[in-house]
């Protein structure tokens, strides 16, 4: 684990845009029972955990890539991830709906995107992919080229991997659920019981049963 992983872990943790509770399961919209909830939009609301997102962000994109020529978000958490990585890159932002406008023009990408232009398109939580690579194909049929996302967290599930492979589309992320795992451990909050359970959902989160109080 990265020393940045680590402080967006902590980050994440500190501000509770991430909560594990592992003997009263979330309930997710897929019906997955899981020991953990993601609200990674808490995080514009606090200056310092939004500053070492949109750093961070930003590095990824220089260093893996560096040829991005516009710098989109996907609507609605990654929009203001995004604002903020385009201006420190001096780069154009577009944001991506999850559909077209159903009035005016109908558009689904705001901005300004040319087929020649190579998009990153950012979001804020990836747990199967589903958005952001519905987001990554509108860009593609509007004819630019997708070089990649960037996410401030993400589940690693099998389901994402499969799904981004078959687009044929990298992901790179600030922190993962193993390094949030890990950082809770650190704090001393959770018993052994706990942190092994949160790792056995990872393993087999359909089958998984949390643990009991007590």
């Amino acid at each position: 684990m990265t020393t940045r992983a680590a402080q967006i872990a902590a980050d994440l943790l500190d501000i509770q845009a991430v909560t594990l509770r592992p003997s009263q399961p979330f309930l997710w919209a897929s019906g997955l029972h899981a020991p953990i909830y993601t609200d990674n939009r808490r995080t514009i609301a606090f200056p310092k955990v939004r500053t070492h997102i949109a750093d961070g962000l930003a590095e990824l994109i220089h260093d893996n890539y560096p040829d991005a020529t516009v710098i989109g978000g996907v609507a609605t958490a990654g929009i203001p991830h995004a604002a903020l990585v385009a201006e420190r890159l001096n780069l154009p932002m577009t944001y991506v709906r999850a559909k077209p406008k159903d009035h005016g023009t109908g558009k689904q990408i705001e901005g300004e995107l040319s087929a020649s232009d190579q998009v990153v398109l950012i979001d804020d939580l990836i747990s199967t992919g589903g958005s952001v690579l519905g987001a990554a194909k509108a860009v593609q049929q509007a004819g630019a080229t997708v070089l990649g996302i960037v996410a401030i967290f993400s589940y690693d599930l099998p389901d994402s991997v499969t799904n981004f492979q078959a687009a044929g589309l990298t992901l790179t992320t600030l922190t993962t659920y193993h390094d949030l795992v890990a950082v809770a451990e650190a704090t001393d909050q959770f018993t052994a019981a706990e942190i092994a359970s949160f790792r056995a959902w990872h393993e087999d989160p359909w089958h998984w049963i949390g643990t009991t109080n007590g």
